[in-house]
This record gives structure tokens, C-alpha cells and sequence, in this order.
């Protein structure tokens, strides 16, 4: 796998983010989940737009603007050699929240269709644990969908340990921790 780094979204990656977005609604149409940890990606109408919104959710006072109680950090995987976004991870601040707390967790990730099984959403995972010692979070949540063996897989190297598994509206959903 190439080097990654997680950057906040910038205006210079409109363009990158905009076709990111076309290849998810292209490859995954039969996905219902097909946006995860996008925060809002599928439904603004453009990539600046969804760039405010992002910055909106950063913090408390800001967050309710875009419709959300919970602050989050959106981070781009972008991938040194040629500068591409080749993921998108978020990462909330906490999951004092009904639905975080019981099956959306600290944080969602979504790898282009084009760039999968590359090894991509291991390292942007371990790069967001990262961030979130660095912002005093200790344990995180991630959930995945039973039938998600790829998910389940990133969440498993980087130390998640299976906690149980959930219904959610007919979706059995597994519940993992990770230790920052």
C-alpha cells in the first residue's frame, strides 16, 4: 500500500472530492451504506458546499447549523505519490447520542470504489485512532454490518475487539472497541 495522509477537506480538492462522489453513486448504487462516513456527501450539491458543512460540523456551536448535535472531524485520504483522495473518515468527538452510541460510533469510512482492496481503510483507521488520542478520546466505537467481512477485517487489525452484535431495524450490526 502507498503512503496516506488525513487532511481536513480543502477547496484545492474540490474537484478530486467531486469525482470521489460520482464513482460511489456510479459503483455502489445497490449499497444503501454507500456514503459512509461521508457526513452529507450525497446529498450537497457541490463539493465547496459539502466543504462548509464539514467545517460547520467541527464544533458545538456550529454543529446544530448543519442539522447534527455531535461535532465530527472529516478527514481526506489522500495519497502522497499524486495527491488523489482515495477515502473519506470522520471521526466524532464523542457518541453521547442515541443512535452513535448504539450503532453509528465514533466514526465511518468510505474507500473509492476504484482504490478498494489496496489496504487503504486499514491505514486511514489507524491514522484516525490517532486523532482521536490526540483529541483525549480513549475508546472508540466501530460498527460494521455483519455482512461487511472487509470492514469487519479493518476494524479487527487495528485492534478492535468484539464486544456484540445488534439488531438495527433488521440490519445485524457488529459492535467493536478500539483503544486509542
Amino acid at each position: 500500500m502507498e503512503h496516506i495522509e488525513l487532511i481536513e477537506p480543502q477547496k484545492k480538492y474540490v474537484n478530486d472530492i467531486w469525482e470521489f462522489r460520482q464513482e460511489i453513486l456510479e459503483c455502489d448504487v445497490e449499497n444503501e451504506n454507500q456514503f459512509a462516513g461521508c457526513m452529507s456527501l450525497d446529498v450537497s450539491n457541490s463539493a465547496e458546499e459539502w466543504i462548509k458543512i464539514c467545517e460547520l460540523r467541527k464544533s458545538e456551536e456550529t454543529c446544530g447549523e448543519v442539522g447534527t448535535t455531535v461535532p465530527s472531524h472529516m478527514y481526506l485520504a489522500v495519497r502522497r505519490r499524486d495527491d488523489k483522495v482515495v477515502g473519506v473518515i470522520d471521526l466524532r468527538h464523542h457518541i453521547n447520542h442515541p443512535v452513535l452510541g448504539t450503532w453509528g460510533g465514533h466514526c465511518g469510512y468510505s474507500v473509492r470504489p476504484s482504490e478498494r482492496g489496496k489496504g487503504y481503510a486499514k491505514e486511514m483507521l489507524r491514522l484516525n485512532i490517532q486523532n482521536a488520542k490526540s483529541m483525549g478520546i480513549d475508546k472508540l466505537l466501530v460498527t460494521c454490518d455483519v455482512k461487511n467481512v472487509a470492514s469487519e477485517k479493518t476494524i479487527l487489525a487495528n485492534g478492535g475487539v468484539y464486544e456484540k452484535c445488534i439488531d438495527v431495524d433488521g440490519c445485524k450490526m457488529k459492535r467493536y472497541w478500539i483503544t486509542t
